[in-house]
Protein backbone atom coordinates (compact mmCIF):
# COMPACT_ATOMS: atom_id res chain seq x y z
CA UNK A 1 0.00 0.00 0.00
CA UNK A 2 1.64 3.54 -0.89
CA UNK A 3 2.28 5.83 1.93
CA UNK A 4 -0.21 8.62 2.92
CA UNK A 5 1.83 11.88 2.34
CA UNK A 6 -0.45 14.00 4.06
CA UNK A 7 2.60 16.50 5.54
CA UNK A 8 4.52 16.62 1.69
CA UNK A 9 6.57 19.88 1.96
CA UNK A 10 6.08 20.69 5.89
CA UNK A 11 9.05 21.38 7.75
CA UNK A 12 8.77 20.13 10.88
CA UNK A 13 11.09 20.39 14.51
CA UNK A 14 11.09 17.23 16.84
CA UNK A 15 12.33 17.68 20.06
CA UNK A 16 13.48 14.57 22.04
CA UNK A 17 13.22 13.02 18.34
CA UNK A 18 16.48 10.26 18.75
CA UNK A 19 14.47 7.98 20.97
CA UNK A 20 10.76 6.45 21.81
CA UNK A 21 7.80 8.31 20.87
CA UNK A 22 9.78 11.35 19.49
CA UNK A 23 12.05 8.65 17.11
CA UNK A 24 8.98 6.93 15.66
CA UNK A 25 7.23 10.23 15.17
CA UNK A 26 10.02 11.71 13.03
CA UNK A 27 10.38 8.47 11.36
CA UNK A 28 6.59 8.73 10.72
CA UNK A 29 6.49 12.19 9.38
CA UNK A 30 9.33 11.87 7.06
CA UNK A 31 7.37 8.90 5.61
CA UNK A 32 4.44 10.97 5.21
CA UNK A 33 6.92 13.62 3.49
CA UNK A 34 7.75 15.73 5.82
CA UNK A 35 11.80 17.19 6.76
CA UNK A 36 12.57 17.03 9.92
CA UNK A 37 14.71 18.43 12.27
CA UNK A 38 15.11 16.41 15.49
CA UNK A 39 16.92 17.00 18.86
CA UNK A 40 18.97 15.05 21.72
CA UNK A 41 20.99 15.51 24.57
CA UNK A 42 23.43 12.51 23.57
CA UNK A 43 25.44 13.33 20.18
CA UNK A 44 25.85 9.29 19.17
CA UNK A 45 21.73 8.32 20.08
CA UNK A 46 21.53 11.81 17.69
CA UNK A 47 23.57 10.37 15.06
CA UNK A 48 22.03 6.66 15.23
CA UNK A 49 18.67 8.12 14.78
CA UNK A 50 19.30 10.34 11.82
CA UNK A 51 21.18 7.72 10.06
CA UNK A 52 17.94 5.24 11.00
CA UNK A 53 15.70 7.46 9.23
CA UNK A 54 18.31 7.79 6.30
CA UNK A 55 16.87 10.90 4.42
CA UNK A 56 15.22 14.58 4.98
CA UNK A 57 16.36 14.77 8.09
CA UNK A 58 18.70 16.88 10.33
CA UNK A 59 19.75 16.28 14.22
CA UNK A 60 20.80 19.18 16.25
CA UNK A 61 22.54 18.26 19.72
CA UNK A 62 20.79 20.19 22.45
CA UNK A 63 19.03 20.43 25.91
CA UNK A 64 15.55 22.18 25.98
CA UNK A 65 16.02 23.18 29.40
CA UNK A 66 18.82 25.12 28.08
CA UNK A 67 17.84 28.44 26.13
CA UNK A 68 20.93 29.16 24.32
CA UNK A 69 20.57 25.24 22.90
CA UNK A 70 17.05 26.24 21.78
CA UNK A 71 18.39 29.65 19.84
CA UNK A 72 21.24 27.61 18.11
CA UNK A 73 18.25 24.67 17.30
CA UNK A 74 16.17 27.56 15.80
CA UNK A 75 18.55 29.83 14.06
CA UNK A 76 19.78 26.34 12.33
CA UNK A 77 16.06 25.70 11.55
CA UNK A 78 15.97 29.15 9.85
CA UNK A 79 19.19 28.66 7.60
CA UNK A 80 18.56 25.67 6.86
CA UNK A 81 14.98 25.87 6.08
CA UNK A 82 13.56 29.48 6.89
CA UNK A 83 10.28 28.12 8.30
CA UNK A 84 8.22 25.70 10.64
CA UNK A 85 4.86 24.25 10.26
CA UNK A 86 5.26 21.86 12.57
CA UNK A 87 6.53 21.52 15.90
CA UNK A 88 6.41 18.35 18.35
CA UNK A 89 7.33 19.57 21.49
CA UNK A 90 8.01 15.73 22.71
CA UNK A 91 11.38 16.22 25.17
CA UNK A 92 10.90 15.58 28.80
CA UNK A 93 11.46 13.21 31.54
CA UNK A 94 10.16 11.19 34.33
CA UNK A 95 11.22 10.04 37.84
CA UNK A 96 9.44 8.23 40.38
CA UNK A 97 9.98 9.58 43.88
CA UNK A 98 7.98 9.49 46.74
CA UNK A 99 6.49 12.39 48.05
CA UNK A 100 8.54 11.82 51.20
CA UNK A 101 11.54 11.98 49.61
CA UNK A 102 11.08 14.22 47.23
CA UNK A 103 14.18 16.51 46.81
CA UNK A 104 14.16 20.14 45.36
CA UNK A 105 16.83 19.10 42.92
CA UNK A 106 14.73 16.49 41.41
CA UNK A 107 11.94 18.97 41.36
CA UNK A 108 13.56 21.74 40.02
CA UNK A 109 14.94 18.85 36.41
CA UNK A 110 11.73 17.89 36.02
CA UNK A 111 10.11 21.24 36.04
CA UNK A 112 13.09 22.71 34.22
CA UNK A 113 12.61 20.22 31.27
CA UNK A 114 9.46 19.79 31.04
CA UNK A 115 7.56 22.53 31.79
CA UNK A 116 10.15 25.88 31.34
CA UNK A 117 11.73 23.78 28.28
CA UNK A 118 8.28 22.97 26.85
CA UNK A 119 7.42 26.77 26.72
CA UNK A 120 10.43 28.25 25.57
CA UNK A 121 10.43 25.31 23.31
CA UNK A 122 7.34 26.82 21.80
CA UNK A 123 8.12 30.40 22.22
CA UNK A 124 11.33 30.41 20.50
CA UNK A 125 9.77 28.71 17.30
CA UNK A 126 6.96 31.14 16.94
CA UNK A 127 9.21 33.79 14.71
CA UNK A 128 9.87 30.73 11.75
CA UNK A 129 6.32 29.71 12.48
CA UNK A 130 4.05 29.41 9.28
CA UNK A 131 0.35 30.82 9.88
CA UNK A 132 -1.51 28.04 10.01
CA UNK A 133 0.84 25.58 11.57
CA UNK A 134 0.32 23.22 14.12
CA UNK A 135 1.90 22.39 17.47
CA UNK A 136 1.40 19.26 19.25
CA UNK A 137 3.14 18.92 22.99
CA UNK A 138 3.58 15.97 24.94
CA UNK A 139 1.76 15.73 27.73
CA UNK A 140 0.91 12.44 30.10
CA UNK A 141 -2.03 10.42 31.26
CA UNK A 142 0.00 11.28 34.74
CA UNK A 143 -1.99 14.89 34.49
CA UNK A 144 -5.38 12.49 35.06
CA UNK A 145 -4.52 9.83 36.67
CA UNK A 146 -3.00 9.13 40.33
CA UNK A 147 -0.14 7.02 40.30
CA UNK A 148 2.27 6.51 43.10
CA UNK A 149 5.49 8.12 43.64
CA UNK A 150 4.97 10.22 40.12
CA UNK A 151 3.20 13.60 41.86
CA UNK A 152 5.94 15.76 40.17
CA UNK A 153 5.75 14.51 37.32
CA UNK A 154 2.19 14.29 37.35
CA UNK A 155 2.25 17.96 38.02
CA UNK A 156 4.53 19.11 35.15
CA UNK A 157 1.92 17.27 32.35
CA UNK A 158 -1.32 18.81 33.91
CA UNK A 159 0.85 22.41 33.40
CA UNK A 160 1.47 20.74 29.55
CA UNK A 161 -2.41 20.08 29.47
CA UNK A 162 -3.08 23.89 30.39
CA UNK A 163 -0.45 25.31 27.93
CA UNK A 164 -2.05 23.52 24.95
CA UNK A 165 -5.83 25.36 25.88
CA UNK A 166 -3.98 28.67 27.24
CA UNK A 167 -2.06 28.59 23.66
CA UNK A 168 -4.72 28.22 21.29
CA UNK A 169 -6.02 31.33 22.81
CA UNK A 170 -3.07 32.77 22.48
CA UNK A 171 -2.45 31.26 18.75
CA UNK A 172 -5.70 31.78 17.39
CA UNK A 173 -5.11 34.97 15.71
CA UNK A 174 -2.19 33.39 13.68
CA UNK A 175 -4.72 30.17 13.12
CA UNK A 176 -1.65 27.83 14.78
CA UNK A 177 -3.44 24.90 16.21
CA UNK A 178 -1.84 23.79 19.49
CA UNK A 179 -2.93 20.24 21.04
CA UNK A 180 -1.80 17.84 23.45
CA UNK A 181 -1.15 14.29 23.06
CA UNK A 182 -1.15 12.13 26.03
CA UNK A 183 0.28 8.61 25.92
CA UNK A 184 -0.43 5.96 28.22
CA UNK A 185 2.04 3.13 28.94
CA UNK A 186 4.16 2.88 25.71
CA UNK A 187 7.13 0.12 25.21
CA UNK A 188 9.99 2.38 25.03
CA UNK A 189 13.23 1.52 26.59
CA UNK A 190 13.05 4.85 29.04
CA UNK A 191 9.71 3.06 30.05
CA UNK A 192 11.56 -0.46 30.66
CA UNK A 193 14.53 0.97 32.34
CA UNK A 194 11.88 3.13 34.68
CA UNK A 195 10.05 -0.12 35.18
CA UNK A 196 13.09 -2.09 35.68
CA UNK A 197 13.28 -3.64 39.64
CA UNK A 198 16.09 -5.94 41.08
CA UNK A 199 14.75 -9.25 40.31
CA UNK A 200 12.92 -10.98 37.12
CA UNK A 201 9.68 -11.78 39.45
CA UNK A 202 9.02 -8.08 40.63
CA UNK A 203 9.44 -7.04 36.95
CA UNK A 204 6.94 -9.60 36.05
CA UNK A 205 4.42 -8.50 38.78
CA UNK A 206 4.54 -5.09 38.15
CA UNK A 207 3.80 -5.66 34.53
CA UNK A 208 0.98 -8.17 35.36
CA UNK A 209 -0.61 -4.94 37.40
CA UNK A 210 -0.40 -2.67 35.23
CA UNK A 211 -2.07 -4.86 32.40
CA UNK A 212 -4.92 -5.50 34.64
CA UNK A 213 -5.33 -1.73 34.82
CA UNK A 214 -5.23 -1.35 30.77
CA UNK A 215 -8.91 -2.13 29.25
CA UNK A 216 -6.65 -3.52 26.14
CA UNK A 217 -4.24 -5.57 28.36
CA UNK A 218 -0.83 -4.75 26.66
CA UNK A 219 1.61 -1.75 25.99
CA UNK A 220 1.10 0.81 23.40
CA UNK A 221 4.03 0.81 20.99
CA UNK A 222 5.87 3.66 20.26
CA UNK A 223 4.56 3.92 16.04
CA UNK A 224 1.08 4.35 17.27
CA UNK A 225 1.41 7.63 19.67
CA UNK A 226 3.55 8.24 15.78
CA UNK A 227 0.71 8.06 14.15
CA UNK A 228 -1.89 9.88 16.44
CA UNK A 229 0.70 12.72 16.74
CA UNK A 230 0.98 12.44 12.71
CA UNK A 231 -2.78 13.16 12.65
CA UNK A 232 -2.55 15.97 14.38
CA UNK A 233 0.28 17.54 12.51
CA UNK A 234 -1.77 17.46 9.09
CA UNK A 235 -4.82 19.11 7.75
CA UNK A 236 -6.82 15.78 8.70
CA UNK A 237 -7.26 17.49 11.93
CA UNK A 238 -7.87 21.17 10.48
CA UNK A 239 -10.46 22.17 12.78
CA UNK A 240 -8.94 20.35 15.88
CA UNK A 241 -7.85 22.72 18.54
CA UNK A 242 -6.94 22.86 22.25
CA UNK A 243 -7.73 18.98 22.44
CA UNK A 244 -6.01 15.95 24.39
CA UNK A 245 -5.64 13.12 22.35
CA UNK A 246 -5.25 10.10 25.00
CA UNK A 247 -3.45 7.43 23.31
CA UNK A 248 -3.34 5.37 26.38
CA UNK A 249 -5.21 1.87 25.61
CA UNK A 250 -7.93 3.33 27.70
CA UNK A 251 -6.08 3.73 30.73
CA UNK A 252 -7.66 7.26 31.73
CA UNK A 253 -11.02 6.41 30.27
CA UNK A 254 -12.23 3.97 32.84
Amino acid sequence: MTQEKRLEGKIAVITGGNSGIGLATAQQFVQEGAYVFITGRRQNELDKAVKLIGRNVMGIRGDVSNLADLDRLYETVKQQKDRIDVLFANAGLREFVPLEVIAEAQFDKMFSVNVKGLLFTVQKALPLFRDGGSIILTASTAASKAFEGVSVYGATKAAVRSFARSWTVDLKHRKIRVNAVSPGPIDTLAFRVIHNTQNEQQTEQLMTTLFNTLPMGRLGNPDEVAKAVAFLASDDSSYITGIELFVDGGLAQI
